[in-house]
């Protein structure tokens, strides 16, 4: 299938001249910049570099995610978290009160309510029971007012990564924008689909710095797909949409691959002895299988155990109202002494409830 999304693309912003900032104007090295109105003396702070703008496109930092992951810069779009590119790519190929997103609960809420606020329809093809994607509802739900599918993989609250033939399917047969959300693919690296960016021009691929990098409070996240795909996203950007100070830290980050490698490999071990210590509780009716930080839980009293928790001072996440996830909590891996002491209080609960 030949796919342009420049066809998806809405006509005004086909019409739109972009902003241009002083940075956009100049590339290159200088000693002088009389050109931003800036302060020249800097922010009241030692070795401050804050009055300068930082890079519009940052260019080190996307030349540095691209040797890391075997991209292209021009295919990666960086963002004040993945939210910002969910909401550019909404603005971009959504038409307000026309066109529709299409989502697959139980997923991430921001879908919803990205869609909501750009005036999009939400239609749902809801997942089976076992978390797995329904082609037949899919196909169905598939109108001509849909222009983009969202595709949680690691899928967040479930945990589990779709297979790389239903995204294939999809990406072949829809006609649409997919957009597969890997925020927690660091947990399953072998089972992304990054790689198809090179042969599918509809696919967008999300990736953040929030989870398995530990650094969610620098808000950068990106998007990596065709390069018509990053022109667009570019066009209608903010100008200065990723500070200074968070390229700096990305850049310090990208140096430490292998320290980040080593927090991972922890994580993914206390997720084995947390999975195996809370199947061990009469309390706990099943533990979903997780390619992701976080366990997916169902309990008997599942709104009990939680007030449990959060009254013992741990906090988890209540999911039970979200579809297929009745008396389902959602516990995040923590440290050793943190899941120890997850486990203590569920224990105690388990005989509190015994005792009833």
């Amino acid at each position: 299938m030949t796919f342009n999304p420049d066809k998806l693309v809405r006509e005004n912003i086909k019409r739109l001249k972009p902003y241009t900032s002083a940075r956009d104007e100049f590339s290159g090295a200088a000693m002088v910049f009389l050109d931003a109105n800036e302060n020249a003396y800097g922010a009241p702070l030692t070795q401050s570099v804050l009055n300068r703008y930082p890079d519009p496109y940052q260019k080190k930092l996307k030349e540095k995610i691209a040797s890391w992951l075997g991209v292209k810069s021009e295919q990666i779009f960086l963002g004040n978290g993945s939210d910002e590119a969910i909401d550019l790519l909404l603005r971009v190929f959504g038409q307000p009160a026309k066109d529709a997103v299409l989502v697959m609960p139980p997923t991430y809420g921001m879908y919803t309510v990205s869609a909501q606020i750009n005036d999009l329809k939400v239609v749902e093809a809801p997942l089976t029971p076992d978390f797995e994607m329904d082609r037949e509802v899919v196909e169905r739900t598939l109108s001509g007012q849909v222009k983009l599918v969202f595709v949680c993989s690691p899928n967040n609250p479930t945990g589990n990564v779709f297979p790389q033939e239903d995204i294939v399917w999809l990406l072949e047969n829809s006609g649409k924008i997919v957009i597969v959300d890997e925020a927690y693919i660091d947990f399953a690296p072998d089972k992304s689909v990054l790689s198809l960016i090179n042969r599918y021009p509809n696919l967008v691929v999300l990736r953040t710095f929030s989870k398995a990098w530990g650094s969610a409070a620098i808000r950068l996240g990106m998007a990596f797909a065709d390069p018509k795909i990053i022109h667009w996203l570019n066009k209608i950007k903010m100008p200065y949409n990723v500070n200074g100070l968070t390229q700096k830290v990305a850049l310090d980050l990208l140096e430490n691959v292998d320290q980040k490698n080593e927090q991972l490999a922890k994580i993914l071990a206390q997720r084995r002895w947390l999975k195996e210590n809370l199947e061990k509780l009469k309390i706990v009716q099943k533990v979903f299988s997780s390619d992701a930080n976080f366990l997916l839980v169902r309990f008997e009293r599942a709104r009990e155990a939680y007030r449990f928790l959060m009254e013992g001072g741990i906090i988890v996440r209540d999911r039970t109202n979200q579809l297929h996830c009745e008396n389902c909590l959602r516990i995040t891996v923590g440290t050793e002494e943190e899941n120890r002491k997850l486990i203590e209080r569920l224990e105690e609960f388990e005989l509190k409830c015994a005792s009833v």
